[in-house]
């Protein structure tokens, strides 16, 4: 049985080249994408048709041959799993309606994983027509993440950088917050059980708001969270390689790979190369090269990946962004990188 290069160096090997996937990879860059999202008039609804959704997700396979897909779907479909209404606006991102009482949400969070069955699906019809070589991951926002768009709703402009909102109920409303995490800790394992049971290899934690916080919020609302999701996980007896992913955390990274126990630790395009290594010698990590730079290739494209593959390719490495891939990326660009890697 054929093991993906991906799983290889989540066990701690360190191969030839690093296997590489790109975070957005199945996006608007790609014109086959904006086709197929055309015939969707929501992109929720997008998300839980599955055949599309898995059309979506294998359209950057067939095209630059990564060595992950990652399922297609959405970090903010547990709160519409749990009662709270979500939505998305044009050219302008998600929309959140009132959330409902945590008390309500407690009773609805083991429903989660079959609430959203349809990702299930996408992810079995994947599977059935991805290579065996080629690893299949699943993934869910962190219960921090999905808090903030939970709790901030519309406040969408003061202090948007900084989940303004949510960070200041974190701190007036400890109680209810601290409640609104457990609540998302439980929903977030039964639906990656979900996505385990439906043929996802590895499972990837998206902390996308872990970066501003000062270090005792980050342990309070990043690290024990994560610790009791991982645990969680494990209770329900998942066995796949989970990958955690505490974006802008900055030095923390280091307490974060030591303290949770992920099998690797996904780095953002801020992380200097040095923490990278220290972080590296804890366990494997993914990362980082800036999107930004993606979109201006060139040269300097070149230069930053022979920088990152002589920083971290000694030892176990997956190739990623430090964020996700912009929808103005030439294609060009993706297949230079690929080239530069020795991925294609």
């Amino acid at each position: 049985m054929t093991t993906p290069a991906l799983i290889r160096v989540l066990r701690g090997e360190t191969l030839d080249r690093p296997p590489v996937w790109f975070m957005r990879q199945a996006g608007r860059y790609l014109p086959e994408y904006r086709a197929l999202r055309a015939t969707t008039s929501g992109f929720i609804d997008f998300c839980m048709t599955p055949d599309k959704a898995a059309e979506a997700t294998l359209q950057p396979m067939r095209r630059f041959g990564f060595d992950a897909a990652i399922v297609f779907a959405d970090i903010l479909l547990i709160p519409g799993a749990l009662g709270q209404e979500v939505w998305f606006e044009a050219g302008e991102g998600p929309r959140l309606g009132a959330m409902p009482p945590v008390e309500s949400m407690r009773d609805k969070a083991q429903g989660a994983g079959a609430a959203l069955k349809s990702v299930g699906q996408t992810l079995s019809i994947v599977r059935d027509k991805l290579e065996p070589e080629r690893a299949l991951i699943g993934f869910a926002g962190a219960p921090w993440t999905v808090a903030t768009y939970m709790l901030d709703g519309e406040a969408r402009t003061i202090g948007k950088g900084e989940r303004a909102t949510a960070r200041t109920y974190a701190y007036a409303q400890p109680e209810m917050v601290d409640a609104l995490l457990a609540v998302l800790v439980e929903a977030t394992a039964h639906y990656l059980k979900m996505q385990a049971d439906s043929g996802a290899q590895v499972l990837k934690v998206f902390e996308s708001w872990a970066e501003g916080l000062p270090d005792d919020l980050f342990e309070r609302l990043v690290l024990r969270p994560h610790q009791a999701l991982v645990r969680r996980v494990r209770e329900l007896g998942v066995t796949v390689p989970l990958i955690g992913f505490p974006r802008g955390s900055a030095a923390l990274a280091e307490r974060y790979a030591r303290e949770t126990a992920f099998e690797a630790v996904a780095l953002d395009t801020a992380c200097p190369l040095e923490v990278g290594k220290r972080v590296q010698a804890i366990k494997p990590i993914q990362g980082a090269l800036d999107p930004l730079l993606l979109r201006a290739g060139g040269p300097a494209l070149d230069r930053r990946i022979d920088q990152l593959m002589e920083a971290w390719g000694h030892g176990p490495w997956i190739f990623n962004l430090g964020h996700g891939i912009l929808p103005d990326v030439p294609i060009a660009h993706v297949e230079r990188a690929l080239r530069r890697i020795g991925a294609q």
